[in-house]
């Protein structure tokens, strides 16, 4: 008996023995496919201080103790002040936890708020620097080694909304700028047609160049100039060779001239713009057709018309991020998935209010010269009116929902009421009087009061009156730029004694507003000069499809001749209205082919 229990054991011991040595012989490769399926937690440090390096490969499972002395250390850094000290401290504890969403969420964090705010306003640039490597930083690492963290996702999105698209930095309006010029390029004629064929277009370099015509384009730069036979700078290259031609020889446009308005200069341009879009921004094209038609801007006269989002706006890539890391976690209801919800909503009730964006040239002293002017260009928003049925939309979604899953639907049956009631003015001042009827009966219907039992006409007297009290930024503009829409609107058509009302009320609400605005947040929440602000309100005019061509260019001459000082701003901001007053009476067929990227014209509408 005894014999056949050694036996036993012997055979187990070898039987351990054999599976340990296979298990051995696999190792190897399941490390590999760990690390191929970015599986791997304490990855090898790369860049890393000699002494850190020491010290984590030393201490072995120690590791965690010392992620603990640095985010100690970290946190007192950045109580005290020294953010560039926490932000060296951060990035290493990023190589040592690439897994820990917090630390890429606080050092984006640091430089996008606080390393960004320790920089004198006067120098915007250097601000933006910090914003930008704030969101790339998670944009471009902690997404990617983090792909399914909602968290991250949502700071990224937070940053483009809060820190970009408000108002609470003095740079607000450079950060704004900023995106715009980078954004537009990539953008060509802006309709969801050239969005689905950036979609279309090939992911990669080699699949492009596998088309016999573009390899022969592309050979033909090349042989102007060594950078482009260069495959990893291809796109690079070509992008600002189209924008900057002048940095390149000149046979080397020669070539784009060549094959101009070709279907092959056609395809390469929509594959160089969606490849950087995918690659540079992390966008995709198919979200981004997916976005546009889901949450794109309702024509008021045709519902079924739906326009693109316009993707120059910080809220369209905030809009962007939390959709995305919304598709990537399950459908399971949690309060980071409500909270990332809410950007989505926040982001269109954003674009609803200063959806529409305009840049103007302003005059101001030069900082190193107070005795001399310089120009400068800035930017203004302004409601679009086209998010209201999508605001609308998504506020009835959410109260379903709430009704649905046993929350307090008071708490958005208050703040859909005020949304309605605020939208019967701003469609009223707008001149879109119908639209303001349709919602105003909605209103009576939905929330029956005293306040709404009355003429239409009568209530937007009231509630103008009532809008008046304690007027903040977003207030002003939408009423002063809506007034005087609608006051052009009413020279146009020749009844000059209500336009003359509705001209002289804005500048009444723009007056009392500059006044009672924070005098220590003028520069970021003051509006602009009076005079812009006609320009402004002309321009909305202009660009309102709603009225044909003869009758803004019938206004246009009596401003010319009767409103000299409007006429002469329009002219020193270098204005394109009448050219677009003109273009909208051709096919513009040009502008389906690829073209020349020039830099945005000083006053030019979107």
């Amino acid at each position: 008996m005894r014999l056949r229990e050694i036996i036993i054991c012997v055979l187990c011991v070898l039987a351990a023995a054999g599976l340990l040595f296979i298990g051995s012989q696999r190792l190897d490769r399941i490390n590999a496919q760990r690390s191929e399926m970015k599986l791997v937690i304490n990855e090898p440090l790369e860049n890393a201080p000699p002494s850190l390096a020491f010290a984590t490969v030393a201490m072995g499972a120690f590791r965690g103790l010392i992620v603990d002395i640095l985010w100690i250390r970290a946190d007192q850094l950045k109580e005290d002040g020294k953010f560039f000290d926490a932000k060296q401290l951060a990035e290493w504890i990023t190589l040592l936890q690439p897994r820990f969403a917090a630390v890429w969420d606080f050092h984006a964090w640091n430089m996008a708020y606080n390393i960004s705010a320790a920089i004198p306003a006067s120098r915007p640039q250097e601000r933006w620097q910090w914003v930008k490597n704030g969101y790339e930083l998670i944009r471009d690492k902690g997404i990617e080694k983090n792909p399914r963290n909602l968290e991250l996702y949502r700071q990224l999105a937070l940053i483009f909304q809060h820190k970009i698209g408000n108002v609470m930095d003095d740079c607000h309006k450079y950060y704004k700028l900023q995106l715009y010029h980078a954004m537009k390029p990539m953008l060509g004629p802006g309709t969801q047609d050239y969005y689905i064929k950036l979609s279309q277009a090939p992911e990669n370099i080699e699949q492009v160049l596998s088309q016999p015509d573009i390899a022969k384009f592309v050979g033909e730069l090349a042989a102007t100039d060594a950078d482009f036979a260069k495959p990893q700078e291809l796109v690079n290259n070509y992008l600002t060779l189209r924008q900057q031609p002048a940095k390149f020889p000149e046979k080397t446009f020669e070539v784009i001239n060549k094959y101009r308005k070709t279907e092959t200069l056609e395809k390469f341009d929509l594959f160089a713009k969606a490849y950087y879009l995918r690659t540079v921004w992390k966008l995709e094209p198919r979200l981004m057709v997916m976005l546009n038609e889901k949450y794109g801007p309702i024509d008021i006269k045709d519902p079924n018309k739906v326009s693109p989002l316009d993707w120059t706006l910080p809220d369209v890539h905030a809009m962007y991020w939390a959709a995305l890391g919304l598709q990537k976690v399950d459908k399971k209801y949690t309060f980071e998935k409500l909270n990332t919800d809410r950007i989505v909503f926040h982001s269109i009730q954003d674009l609803y209010t200063r959806g529409k964006m305009i840049i103007y040239t302003s005059r101001a002293p030069a900082r190193d010269d107070p005795c001399s002017i310089t120009e400068q260009e800035s930017v203004f928003l302004f409601p679009d009116l086209r998010m209201f049925d999508r605001y609308d939309q998504v506020l009835r979604a959410l109260m379903k929902e709430y009704s649905e899953t046993g929350g307090d639907p008071n708490m958005l049956t208050v703040a859909h009421k005020n949304f309605m009631k605020r939208a019967v003015l701003l469609f009223y001042q707008a001149g879109h009087i119908d639209k303001a009827l349709k919602i105003y009966n909605t209103l009576r219907k939905e929330y029956p009061d005293s306040e709404v039992q009355v003429s239409l006409t009568e209530y937007a007297r009231t509630r103008l009156l009532h809008e008046l009290q304690g007027i903040g930024m977003g207030d002003a503009t939408q009423i002063v730029t809506l007034m005087l829409h609608e006051a052009y609107y009413r020279y146009a058509v020749g009844d000059d004694d209500e336009a003359f009302g509705r001209e002289k009320m804005a500048k009444e609400v723009y007056d009392s507003y500059q006044k009672s605005a924070d005098s220590e947040a003028s520069d970021r929440a003051a509006l602009p000069d009076f005079n812009i602000m006609r320009y402004i309100g002309l321009s909305s005019f202009l660009n309102d499809v709603r009225y044909p061509n003869d009758l803004k260019q019938s206004l246009m001459n009596r401003i010319r001749i009767e409103r000299p000082d409007l006429y002469k701003k329009l002219e020193e901001q270098e204005s394109t209205i009448i050219q677009q007053m003109q273009q909208q009476q051709s096919q513009q067929q040009d502008e389906q082919q690829p073209s020349e990227q020039q830099a945005q014209p000083q006053g030019e509408q979107k």
